[in-house]
């Protein structure tokens, strides 16, 4: 009798949560991914696989709550969503979106990542968090939900 099969670790259902992407926007979550984690490396990661988006939440404790930034990702793409960005400062009005609470930014390239006011938009969530992030240590990755159906994650 075969032995029964492991169960998948958290990076390995995180890999079957972006395959159904097409390429280029697997490629996007990927960066937009690394670049949220080398901004908040002690951040725990919690993972929502829902019905409109792939969610990976940045977060100082292991509540939805305590998110920073978070990867959102659908069919059309990729963005990096500001769980308080209605309060960070954004002189160079980089944030998008008009809700009490939630703004974000779109990842059209991977250069987006680099610009200095999208770096200063994620230093400023790091500072307007509570509780405040771990100075040393790394988070963790937690897969907290995956919906059995959702939308396409092909644009095609």
């Amino acid at each position: 009798m075969p032995a029964p099969a492991k169960p998948a670790t958290p990076v390995q259902q995180l890999r079957a949560s972006v395959k159904p992407f097409d390429p280029p926007v697997q490629r996007l979550i990927r960066a937009t991914r690394a670049a949220l984690r080398r901004a908040f490396p002690t951040a725990n990661e919690l993972v929502y696989d829902g019905y409109n988006f792939l969610a990976i939440g940045f977060c100082s404790a292991l509540n939805a709550s305590s998110c920073l930034a978070s990867v959102a990702a659908q069919a059309r793409g990729v963005s990096i969503s500001f769980y308080h960005g209605s309060r960070l400062p954004d002189p160079t009005h980089r944030l998008e979106g008009t809700g009490k609470q939630n703004r974000f930014v779109r990842v059209t390239s991977v250069a987006v990542l680099k610009e200095p006011a999208v770096q200063q938009l994620l230093r400023a969530a790091a500072k307007d968090v509570a509780p405040p992030l771990a100075k040393t240590g790394k988070g963790q990755l937690i897969i907290k939900s995956v919906v059995q159906e959702r939308r396409s994650r092909s644009a095609v």
